[in-house]
């Protein structure tokens, strides 16, 4: 269970993103001969000088928890339409856009939460102060959210656990 003042460790998700890439190799390999069609891209993107220029873009543009930003620092966005029923993770500009587009998602008992990620069916992920992450109950930026993960370093964790259940 997440301790409140327990943050992601950029070197933790260092390790995670060396992990994922290992495991996505491997189920690309197979994906065509156990699927019969051809996989989608599913990368996980490591941060670039320009993902770091938007991370310091969002930063300015609103207040973001400290572990999205510690996320960007590391990974740009990631992408895996062919895991479970997918998954990404929205580049900084992306989150920015949306933000200027639709605000803050707001969850009672929480300080209005960034959304960063989506499925594959349209859900959306919401960081929120406390440093937990919320799902959409339906498609919408403006319904009911449900506590998804107690932090991100556990909404990778889930990740990793859906990559390996399809290897």
């Amino acid at each position: 269970m997440r301790v409140a003042d327990e943050r992601l460790d950029a070197e933790w998700l260092r390790s995670w993103c060396g992990q994922a890439d290992a495991a996505l190799a491997k189920l690309m390999e197979s994906f065509q001969a156990r699927h019969g069609f051809e996989p989608g891209s599913n990368v996980v993107v490591h941060a670039s000088t320009a993902s770091h220029q938007a991370t310091d873009a969002l930063v300015e543009l609103t207040p973001i928890p400290s572990d999205l930003t510690t996320m960007y620092w590391v990974i740009a966005e990631v992408s895996l339409p062919d895991v479970e029923n997918g998954c990404f993770v929205h580049p900084a500009s992306l989150v920015a856009d949306h933000f200027r587009e639709y605000g803050a998602v707001q969850i009672d008992g929480e300080e209005p939460a960034l959304v960063f990620a989506s499925d594959g069916g349209g859900h959306l992920f919401a960081l929120a102060g406390s440093g937990r992450v919320w799902r959409s109950t339906t498609a919408s930026w403006f319904d009911q959210f449900d506590l998804a993960a107690a932090g991100l370093q556990e909404f990778f964790e889930r990740l990793s656990r859906q990559i390996s259940g399809q290897l």
